[in-house]
């Protein structure tokens, strides 16, 4: 496939750029650099490669997500600016 001027005035509207008249030329010979290695990349024989998604093969460990009381809720509420005896005061933000 080349690429020509009619193609990159196609590409700069659909990705919405502006491009002067007298970078089209310097544009066409680009895109058919890129287009010219990516024909390159086809002709490698990827038989039995696997689809990568990441770079390393590294999984999650997931923890069981199990509910415990770290601190009291005392201890929680020592160093609040505003408190009854068991949750925070805070100042409303949402208007009606």
């Amino acid at each position: 496939m080349i690429i020509d001027s009619k193609t990159v005035y196609k590409v700069a509207d659909l990705a919405r750029i502006a491009i002067k008249d007298n970078e089209v030329d310097t544009l066409t010979g680009e895109m058919n650099k890129i287009l010219t290695f990516m024909e390159k990349l086809n002709e490698l024989d990827t038989t039995g490669v696997k689809p990568l998604v990441y770079m390393n093969e590294e999984f999650n460990v997931w923890r069981e997500d199990v509910a415990k009381q770290e601190i009291t809720v005392a201890d929680g509420l020592k160093n609040a600016a505003k408190h009854n005896e068991r949750f925070f005061f805070v100042p409303k933000i949402i208007e009606k």
